[in-house]
């Protein structure tokens, strides 16, 4: 029977490698975890803090940007591309390619324990997108939804700060990449929850007194799976 770990390779490795990565990654530990959300939820504390917990516990933690992020700060936004749909596929394509990089660096290196953080994923895109433009940047990448839910092994939605019942808990000052409105990034966070429903261990992180709490909820549900 085909293990999590064998599906995983499959579809992140389309690469050679080594005879020696070859027999290392066979008895490699790798998870792909993905933190995902709507705007200002404490996904960029909560990596610093997984970072901090398991690699004090032998994980090799590797930690993917936001590609939205990243291209938006580049000069590539939905704003400076002809469509939304364009800047959305060229997204979800990026996001893909970076992840194979991602989880073949992860089975070349000499430790038996990974976890591969992406700060939101492939299904991501889907929240910023209607159905006929979610058609379009799949045929664009050359994916099915399936494929896109299988490549991780859980999902865990960090609600944003402006579902809190304190308005001035969302701000767009630490994150120059980020543009949506309070009322926008509610809806973006419904969206992105809608987005990953099918998948099978998706855990929803929601808002606490303080963000420490909130990622403890979260530092708990990893606990829970490695």
């Amino acid at each position: 029977m085909e293990t999590l770990e064998d599906a995983t390779e499959q579809k992140h490795l389309s690469v050679p490698c080594s005879y020696e990565t070859h027999k290392r990654r066979k008895h490699m530990i790798i998870k792909n975890f993905v933190l995902t959300g709507g705007p200002c939820g404490g996904k960029t504390t909560a990596i610093e803090k997984i970072k901090e917990v398991y690699g004090g516990r032998g994980y090799t933690v590797l930690t993917m940007s936001e590609t939205a992020t990243d291209l938006i700060n580049g000069g590539i936004a939905p704003w400076t591309c002809g469509t939304n749909c364009d800047f959305q596929s060229v997204i979800l394509k990026l996001q893909l390619q970076r992840e194979e990089a991602y989880h073949y660096a992860a089975t070349t290196m000499k430790t038996d324990k990974v976890i591969i953080l992406y700060d939101r994923g492939a299904m991501d895109n889907r929240g910023y997108m209607n159905s006929e433009e979610y058609a379009k940047a799949l045929r664009f990448a050359g994916v099915t939804e399936q494929e896109l839910l299988d490549r991780y092994d859980a999902i865990f939605h960090m609600e944003t700060a402006a579902k809190n019942k304190d308005e001035s808990a969302y701000s767009t000052a630490n994150n120059t990449a980020r543009y949506e409105t309070r009322e926008q990034a509610i809806k973006v966070d419904d969206n992105v929850l809608d987005a990953w429903k099918d998948h099978s261990h998706r855990y929803i992180i929601k808002n606490a007194p303080t963000i420490e709490a909130k990622i403890n909820v979260l530092i708990s549900k990893i606990d829970g799976l490695l």
